[in-house]
């Protein structure tokens, strides 16, 4: 027998689609998650959804994986009576399934089934805003679909656009055949070459008054863009939910007694990301491979950070972060800690000078998270144009000195010069 199903209090929005959540903890994966923290973070994928109303979620223990059907006939006929007595819709499995057990299970169970790859693109598919994470999307559905082409289900009333994963009546599958999906994935990747040059014009652009960028990286849900609001006065959307934000945001920020940075916004990690989609958003993280500072936030009150923060490391390593990229691990959520607890954390971080812990919604530690920040980057360099007269030659034999004059025309009053320098150089510069 599985273990109990637990109840789900679904307040969230109007009921649209009824699914039910299925963990498989598969005793002979060496690798398997946590199963209760596992299920949980399923379920969280499935309220990201605002048409699923979910009607509950249960762990599914198996000694081995049936390659036809995935479980064993007797759970699967025990599934079915707990389906058909819930009036579930959806079926949404937390790992893999191969085209061969989705068909034979949908059959088996009568509902439409969707794996854990099929739900984070679904759910990524609902979140893109800008141009390039829509097209990023669509060509990581095809790729999914290459394997398992949609077929139309007339028994789910249609209630929005987005990938076609779930829907209703009029839906057909989103290409009858692999040579038209191709024939759609180059389409795709032509248009995407184009909103790619238009970001590399926008670096370049940049990289004239190349202002240090850091990075926020993390686990989905980490408080990034939480963060990433209260150190900037922006408005992006910060959600206690999973793939809140999806699209990259960037913004200017001078920090206290330090240099002009830009603070970047980006995608959460999560466990188990399709292969799909770490190809297909590689250009959006791009700005994460030119960071000249990463700062990893934790959501450091999860039972699971530790494996978190694991994922994260890995997804950098295979995104080809570089090595000796300057990092810092922020400890986000202290506030979400008892007493004891923040106690332990705060007394941790003061051990370790690459760890900050904060709360991103009291503010606590947010000067010091700016100041080691700015500290880290007394290297970093900037452009500024100065403007010399003739009787300031000490200042220009300076400045050549320090080799930071990039271009210099001469005037009537004296010279106008463009110089690239450190914050620790222009500090020095004014004490002259």
């Amino acid at each position: 027998m599985s273990r109990p199903p637990f109840q789900i209090d679904d307040t969230a929005g109007p009921k649209r689609t009824r699914a039910w959540v299925i963990h498989p903890d598969i005793k002979s994966d060496n690798d398997r998650r946590i199963a209760e923290p596992a299920l949980a973070e399923a379920v969280a994928l499935a309220r990201a959804l605002p048409h699923l109303d979910v009607e509950g979620a249960n762990i599914v223990p198996l000694r081995t994986v049936s390659a036809g059907m995935l479980f064993g006939s007797g759970k699967i006929e025990e599934l079915r009576l707990v389906f058909e007595e819930a009036e579930v819709e959806l079926v949404l499995v937390d790992g893999p399934v191969t085209p061969v057990q989705q068909r034979n299970l949908e059959k088996a169970w009568g509902v439409k089934l969707l794996d854990r790859t099929g739900l984070i693109l679904e759910i990524f598919s609902d979140r893109a805003a800008t141009r390039e994470g829509v097209l990023q999307v669509e060509m990581a559905a095809l790729n999914y679909q290459r394997t398992r082409l949609v077929r139309a289900w007339t028994h789910l009333e249609r209630q929005r656009g987005g990938l076609g994963f779930v829907g209703g009546p009029g839906e057909t599958q989103i290409e009858s055949d692999r040579r038209a999906i191709d024939e759609q994935l180059v389409r795709l990747r032509r248009q995407l070459d184009k909103v790619v040059k238009t970001r590399a014009l926008h670096r370049a652009a940049r990289a004239k008054v190349p202002f240090p960028i850091v990075a926020l990286v993390g686990y989905t849900n980490a408080g990034k863009s939480t963060l990433f609001n209260r150190m900037t006065g922006a408005d992006v959307m910060a959600k206690d939910m999973l793939f809140a934000t999806l699209d990259p945001t960037m913004r200017s920020l001078v920090l206290p007694d330090g240099p002009e940075i830009i603070l970047s916004d980006t995608v959460g990690f999560i466990s188990d990301l399709p292969t799909e989609l770490v190809a297909a958003f590689r250009a959006t993280l791009e700005e994460v491979l030119a960071a000249d500072i990463i700062c990893h936030v934790r959501d450091i009150s999860h039972a699971e950070t530790e494996s978190q923060a694991r994922n994260v490391r890995d997804i950098l390593t295979s995104l080809g972060v570089p090595k000796d990229t300057c990092s810092f691990e922020v400890w986000n959520k202290l506030d979400q800690l008892d007493e004891d607890r923040a106690a332990a954390v705060r007394a941790r971080a003061q051990r370790d000078d690459s760890v900050l812990a904060i709360s991103a919604i009291t503010g606590e530690g947010l000067d010091a998270l700016q100041a080691v920040i700015a500290e880290a980057l007394q290297g970093a360099v900037r452009e500024a144009e100065l403007t010399l007269a003739f009787a300031d030659g000490k200042k220009r034999a300076w400045l050549f000195e320090q080799d930071v004059v990039i271009e210099e025309t001469q005037t009537e009053d004296g010279f106008n010069l463009v110089v690239r320098w450190s914050a620790q150089q222009e500090a020095q510069y004014q004490r002259l």
